[in-house]
This record gives structure tokens, sequence and C-alpha cells, in this order.
């Protein structure tokens, strides 16, 4: 399972699940995550913290 905002894997056991009023489920690694996504609403493609994916 990965982070919605990070895309960082989860470990089992770990991290926050959140499901919206549409059903959609979104899985977070850490409150940082959290926040960052529902609450500042960012984008995470501007975020310089965030994992990039690579190409391949």
């Amino acid at each position: 399972m990965r982070c919605f905002f990070c895309n960082r894997e989860i470990k089992k056991a770990t991290g926050k699940m959140f499901v919206t009023r549409t059903g959609q489920v979104l899985y977070f690694c850490s409150s940082k995550c959290e926040k960052n996504a529902l609450k500042l609403r960012r984008n995470p493609k501007k975020v310089r913290w965030v994992v990039k994916k690579k190409k391949q």
C-alpha cells in the first residue's frame, strides 16, 4: 500500500486511512502527509520533499 500524498510505501499496521464522503479511500503514511493533503490542500507535485516517480 502506498501513501496518497507522498507515494511512499506504508508498512503493515502503520499509517492512517481516510474515507471521503464519496467512498474514496486515502492512505497516509504520516500526519505530515495528511495535513498537507486535507487541511492545506497542497499539490504533491509542487512540494520538494515528496518522492517523485521515476520514469522507466
